[in-house]
Order: C-alpha cells, then structure tokens, then sequence
C-alpha cells in the first residue's frame, strides 16, 4: 500500500497533503484527516478477505484511525484528495465529527438493510446524489468515479451484479452512465422507482 502524496507548506500547524487517486491515508493513532478536495472511502475487512464499506467522505469531512476501534480502518481515496492532517487534541469540532460519522454509519446500514440488491442500488445511489452530486440538466451527477466494484463492496454484493442492475437502471431512464465511471441520478424517475 504505497500512498503517493506531495506535502504542501501551511502557515498554521496543520499540513496539507495531495494524494493520488487509490493511494491511502496514512494512519495516525492521534490525527484525524480534514478533507479539503476529493472523496475517500474508509472500509475495512472480514477474516474471510471480504470488505466492509464504512463511510463515503468528501470536502470539509474529517476521517481518521481515532475515530474508529476496527482493524484493520483503512482511507483510501476514490480520486485525487487534498487533506490536511489535524492532531487530534487540536480538533475542536470533535462531538461534529462524531455525530456526522454516527448518522452516516445509520444511513449506510438502512440503505444495506433492504432485501433486494437492486433497491439497495438504487437508495445508495440517490444517498449518493444527495450527498455528493451536482446539479446537471438531467438530474445529479455524481463524480465519484466509484467502480462498479467500489458499489458491489458498499452492498454486500458482486460487481456482475451491479453491472446487470446499473445497465437495467439505464434500461429504464433510471441513470446515466457517462465515462471515468460517473452516473446521473434522474431523481424524478428514482422518486417512482421507489413508490
């Protein structure tokens, strides 16, 4: 796990750090990560190599070990991410970050709790577009460029599944698909889809 990163001065105590997509966050027990630019996942692994999603974080979130008990946590970042490192005993906003980590974790486990994988799909990526995307002309883009692997390990399911659901959702003027893995969410048909 080599984490290509370019360290950029600060005037304050913090340091800012550029990270090339699918590189890692480095691991420090008392710092946290401010993300500044770009989107992280944080996940970790089952005895059986199987990994569980943990978070999607993307600017002026904070992700870090410290925030977490699990072995191993791991912050890998989705894109390029500019993050400044922020010791912990100087984080102020710490009950925030918390309560951010906590409703997330909440969101997250309702969306995996539904039966069906497509419906599951479907609710992560209209979370997906709320949270993350940008208003386009034919709904929310969401610019992630999260793999179809990438959304197989947020549920529980298989990247041949996700393929077979995306190009159904396409099918039925659910999404877009555009290149480098980008989807648009037409959120008046996802409304019906999920009536």
């Amino acid at each position: 796990m080599v984490s290509l990163y370019t360290v950029i001065p600060n005037a304050s105590s913090s340091t800012k750090q550029v990270f090339a997509r699918r590189s890692f966050l480095p691991e420090h027990q008392n710092g946290l990560w401010k993300i500044e630019t770009g989107f992280v996942r944080t996940f970790t692994y089952l005895e059986d190599g199987t990994t569980v999603a943990l978070g999607l974080w993307g600017p002026g979130d904070v992700v870090g070990k410290a925030l977490s008990k699990l072995e191993p946590y791991q912050m890998e970042c989705l894109t390029k991410v500019e993050a400044t490192a922020l010791p912990l005993e100087e984080w102020t906003q710490l009950t925030e970050t918390l309560l951010t980590h906590i409703q997330q974790a909440q969101e997250l486990m309702v969306i995996r709790s539904h039966k069906k994988v497509d419906t599951m799909l479907i609710k992560l990526l209209a979370w997906l577009s709320k949270k993350f995307g940008s208003e386009v002309e034919k709904g929310r883009l969401i610019d992630m460029r999260l793999t179809h692997e990438d959304l197989a390990e947020m549920l529980g399911s298989t990247r041949v599944t996700i393929t077979r659901i995306l190009g159904q959702f396409e099918q039925e003027g659910l999404i877009d698909r555009l290149s480098l893995h980008r989807i648009v969410v037409r959120e008046e048909e996802i409304w019906y889809y999920e009536i």
